[in-house]
């Protein structure tokens, strides 16, 4: 099985940073992709960002030059650097990563419980 912690969460003024990390345990032969996405009260769940290895993170429109993703595959562990948030970023953060446990086996995707970003004044 494959575990997703995030850490990181709280209440923020606009303006203000935060940084989320996500560290993957338990069976893990190799990750493919680790990213977040978010669900703000009575929206669908939507893509942040996501990186593979070697490969240029894609980020949503809306959190361009304010976060910035970053990875430690010695630890299997995203990082959300936020900054310059915003009212608009309040959502609940959820870390994704494709994994695959075994080398005889396909990657699957996991779900961390998600962490709460609420930006306020």
């Amino acid at each position: 099985q494959v575990q997703l912690v995030e850490s990181g969460g709280g209440l923020v003024q606009p303006g203000g940073s935060l940084r989320l990390s996500c560290v993957a345990s338990g069976s893990i032969f190799s990750i493919k992709a680790m990213g977040w996405y978010r669900q703000a009260p009575g929206k669908e769940r939507e893509l942040v960002v996501v990186t593979t290895s070697g490969g240029t993170p894609n980020y949503v429109d809306s959190v361009k030059d304010r976060f910035t993703i970053s990875r430690d595959n010695t630890r299997n562990t995203v990082y959300l650097q936020m900054n310059s948030l915003k009212p608009e970023d309040t959502a609940v953060y959820y870390c994704h990563a494709i994994v695959r446990q075994r080398v005889t086996e396909g990657f699957s995707p996991y779900w961390g419980q998600g962490t709460q970003v609420t930006v306020s004044s």
